[in-house]
């Protein structure tokens, strides 16, 4: 498996932003980081092909996320910090460096986008959905027709979660503007 730049260039990206996150010291910056990484992450889906699970890490990492952080940011109260970064602890480094590496030897096993001879691609489910969606669900897009219906209660738990984060942050937002 290779990696187009751009996938390269979006990869560095979010794992730049991860240990951002994770080693900046004022928490807005570090917020901050997380959007991004979020958005990264959100961009590196489509570039996967995975429209659905972006647009949802979209909205909820890198949207309802932030906004929560920002606001929860806004009701406390931070230290005066002269360190732009937090010390590093070498164990947690250590073991967050072997888990990487741990999925790092798996990633060449993993078929490439749109291999036709994928286990996925070419299993009986998928030539099932390939062969019936159009005739069964009259929905002219196959992407569609398997995700609203041969996987609507899936696709219908996904909304459930989006839309349950945006209420849980249109009522902190709203606490916040009445209070």
């Amino acid at each position: 498996m290779t990696l187009t730049l751009l996938e390269a260039a979006l990869l560095l990206f979010v794992v730049g932003c991860a240990v951002g996150t994770a080693l900046l010291e004022d928490t807005l910056a570090a917020v901050m980081a997380f959007a991004a990484y979020s958005l990264g992450v959100s961009v590196l889906w489509l570039v996967l092909q995975a429209p659905d699970v972006g647009l949802t890490e979209a909205a909820v990492g890198a949207g309802i996320m932030t906004i929560l952080f920002l606001l929860a940011l806004s009701n406390t109260v931070t230290p005066d910090a002269d360190r732009i970064l937090e010390p590093v602890r070498w164990r947690t480094v250590a073991l967050v460096g072997g888990f990487v590496l741990l999925i790092g030897v798996t990633v060449p096993a993993l078929p490439a986008v749109s291999d036709p001879t994928a286990p996925v691609a070419s299993g009986e489910v998928t030539t099932y959905y390939l062969e019936n969606a159009y005739e069964q669900t009259d929905v002219r897009n196959a992407v569609t027709a398997v995700l609203a219906a041969y996987r609507g209660f899936d696709t219908l738990g996904e909304a459930v979660v989006v839309y349950a984060a945006g209420i849980v942050a249109l009522s902190v937002l709203r606490r916040e503007v009445f209070a």
